[in-house]
């Protein structure tokens, strides 16, 4: 195995991290925010105890936590086998990120981006090097989720795009080729449009979270309800997924944001923050909130 730099020691930059060392990769974790790094650190410290715990894993935790190292600048990782972009949803600065990595490596490395909604194009094509730029979008958690979408942009390679889908079954994951390059790609897009409708019924007082999540697990079999999903990927995360849409010209995909930032703006971000659309224990056990409601009345839809 060689060497991967990830950029970006968020929720999703520490879980890609870990997939790649538990995979027996090399891995630099970059983040100009020392303290991130250090919450990083324990966070992936955490998740490889619990999964050694339940017996999934296949090494020691200390073996495959030596295989990640972390750092402050972006510079110092010479070759790696692939360059991986997790830093936060706001496309000037991953322009900024892939301009830097662009001037500093070579045609032969590969680029790819976690992001969840800009087109691969979009970031791919102010570089010198277009061709090795395309987008691996992991689900969070990273450890638990299965799947990546592998997204071509117009300029990939297509041996580029098949190496990322060989790679990320490497990883243990199931790769989703995505060969049209679109706002949102394909799981976001669908997971988009119930969200947007599941906030709406909240908004209008038709239902609250948890009815509408137990009415998707036990009516159409979802694993989780999308609620659930927000409160686990992070309520910050969704926030600026669907300013990015709008952004992107996909107004309808983007879920109620007063709802969402009412809830950033108090810090209920979900899981993570131990308040969001449910509660959480010390233990992590979720319970609903006696009555959500964000503080808004009435409905936003624009009349025909």
């Amino acid at each position: 195995m060689g060497t991967i730099l990830v950029i970006g020691a968020g929720f999703m930059g520490s879980g890609i991290s870990q997939v790649c060392a538990q995979a027996g990769w090399t891995v630099h974790l970059m983040d100009i925010d020392k303290d991130a790094l250090k919450k990083a650190t324990e966070q992936i410290r955490w998740s490889l105890k619990r999964l050694f715990s339940k017996g999934r894993l296949t090494e020691p935790v200390d073996l495959i936590l030596q295989r990640i190292q972390t750092q402050d600048h972006i510079r110092g990782v010479d070759n790696p086998g692939w360059v991986i972009e997790a830093a936060t949803e706001r496309e000037e600065l991953k322009h900024r990120i892939f301009g830097e990595l662009d001037n500093m490596y070579g045609p032969d490395i590969p680029l790819a981006s976690n992001t969840s909604t800009i087109p691969i194009s979009r970031l791919a094509e102010p570089l010198k090097h277009p061709q090795r730029v395309l987008g691996l979008h992991f689900f969070g958690p990273v450890p638990l989720m299965g799947l990546v979408e592998v997204v071509k942009g117009a300029k990939t390679l297509p041996t580029l795009f098949d190496a990322a889908i060989e790679f990320v079954k490497s990883l243990g994951k199931t790769p989703l080729p995505v060969r049209q390059d679109i706002p949102g790609f394909v799981v976001n897009r669908v997971f988009a449009a119930a969200f947007r409708e599941a906030l709406e019924l909240v908004h209008r007082g038709v239902a609250t979270p948890e009815e509408v999540d137990i009415g998707l697990k036990l009516g159409y079999g979802w694993v989780a309800g999308p609620f659930e999903v927000a409160d686990n990927a992070g309520i910050d995360t969704f926030l600026l997924v669907g300013e990015s849409m709008e952004k992107l010209g996909e107004p309808h995909l983007a879920a109620r944001s007063e709802i969402l930032r009412n809830l950033v703006t108090k810090g209920e971000v979900g899981r993570k923050a131990g308040k969001g659309f449910y509660e959480y224990g010390p233990d992590g056990t979720k319970v609903p909130r006696p009555l959500f409601n964000p503080g808004f009345h009435g409905s936003s839809r624009q009349k025909p």
